[in-house]
């Protein structure tokens, strides 16, 4: 499997500059940031949230984990918990289990970034799989994205 040919048509019909980064196979966010040679907090992984009856997706850097109460208060939601993965695997059809980017609204989800993100000129996310990654400017994310800012990352310590 390579990236994610959905992702790869987005990015490139909407001039987006990003660099694709091959890299030993790796499952965890923290690891993805090590084989890839970038520093945990730039690494922004990808987490599915079910908040009420809907999916979201979250994403935050690397080290740092979701605190399902602020995020409960950014989204106003009555009920917000980690999804398990069977119950969101059908939405990422292109993508490697684990391995979805950062741009849920290429399938239908929300998306809500950490706002330690927006610190960062550039971020690192899985492109789809576990071996590619992309490299590109956090604003162009933000351009195409469009996630709802808010601070619900937790130190990862």
């Amino acid at each position: 499997m390579s990236l994610a040919a959905k992702l790869k048509e987005y990015l490139e019909a909407n001039n987006v500059q990003y660099n694709v980064l091959t890299h030993p196979r790796a499952y965890t966010a923290q690891d993805v940031a090590a084989v890839a040679h970038v520093p945990g907090r730039a690494l922004a992984k990808s987490v599915v949230v079910k908040a009420d009856d809907r999916f979201i997706l979250a994403v935050l850097p690397a080290p740092r984990k979701v605190d399902l109460e602020r995020l409960k208060a950014a989204l106003g939601a009555n009920d917000v918990r980690m999804a398990h993965e069977p119950e969101f695997a059908s939405l990422f059809p292109e993508c490697e289990l684990g391995a979805m980017p950062p741009f849920g609204n290429l399938y239908g989800l929300e998306v809500f970034a950490d706002e330690s993100l927006t610190l960062d000129d550039e971020i690192v996310f899985n492109a789809g799989t576990h071996v590619d990654a992309i490299r590109m400017k956090y604003g162009e994310f933000e351009r195409l994205a469009k996630p709802k800012v808010a601070n619900f990352a937790l130190s990862g310590d």
